[in-house]
């Protein structure tokens, strides 16, 4: 049984040493935050969602880029869903995420502790590297591309707004239009068809249709992925104080056997 009061010891210790460290990590990244507030600040005034940017990028990218890069099609560069008319496109590729909480500077490798502090790293010390001469901003793509749904799934039950929804219906087949020409032949004509069930039709106020119904990209889900490496880390140690608790209660069993036997021996005849 003292093997597993030790162990149980050793894992209390671990756990206040993971708590102390988190605090000290929660130390670092408001100097960090601090640090950042010193740096110049320069740069013109973006009107440009670096945020809802992200959001519309990704959306191209899980629910788009799977059916385009499947009918091996080349996206135009006059095509607003384009890489290279996302502001921010090159500054995102140059991030580099080297863990949880480690984010590091693709151009002056400088690390920082959660991705915000390395966004306002770039909007501080990297703001040249934005092309803001042509309108290139993705987040005004948003209305079509339902970030709003993606970001919050609860805000698609909110109340409909008829001249919202014509607003982003319209811009959700001049995008069709523009990026998929029917006359650019079948799989031009297969996107654009997919494109119009993938994200426009979902602009009504019916309610029957949700964005993305042919669905995308398939992601794990972090959650259990987690659970996954978690059970993974602790099962082995479930193993061992099992086997130790066994051991320790086999040789209580033994050692009462040896005492009883002792009794019975000791008795006068």
């Amino acid at each position: 049984m003292g093997r597993i009061k030790a162990i149980t010891s050793f894992l209390l210790l671990q756990f206040l040493l993971l708590q102390f460290t988190k605090s000290q990590q929660g130390f670092e990244e408001s100097s960090a935050a601090r640090t950042l507030k010193k740096e110049p600040h320069d740069s013109p005034e973006v009107h440009c969602s670096r945020e809802r940017s992200r959001v519309a990028w990704q959306i191209i990218e899980d629910y788009l880029m799977p059916f385009v890069e499947e009918e091996g099609y080349e996206i135009s560069s006059d095509c607003r869903l384009h890489p290279d008319n996302d502001l921010f496109r090159d500054q995102e590729q140059h991030k580099i995420n080297l863990d949880v909480n480690e984010w590091r500077c693709g151009y002056c490798k400088k690390s920082f502790r959660a991705e915000r502090f390395l966004d306002q790293h770039f909007d501080n010390r990297h703001y040249n590297l934005l092309n803001v001469s042509q309108n290139k901003c993705l987040a005004d793509l948003c209305g079509a591309l339902h970030c709003d749904f993606v970001i919050n799934s609860k805000l698609h039950k909110a109340k409909c707004n008829p001249a919202a929804v014509a607003r982003n219906h319209h811009l959700c087949e001049s995008l069709a239009n523009s990026c998929f020409p029917i006359s650019q032949g079948p799989s031009a004509s297969r996107l654009h068809e997919l494109f119009l069930r993938q994200f426009c039709d979902a602009h009504t106020c019916s309610g029957k249709t949700t964005p993305f119904p042919r669905g995308g990209k398939k992601r794990a889900n972090l959650l259990y992925m987690a659970t996954s490496i978690l059970i993974l880390m602790l099962l082995p140690l479930f193993y061992l104080l099992y086997y130790l608790y066994q051991r320790d209660m086999k040789r209580e069993t033994q050692v009462l056997r040896r005492v009883s036997q002792v009794g019975r021996k000791a008795k006068p005849s």
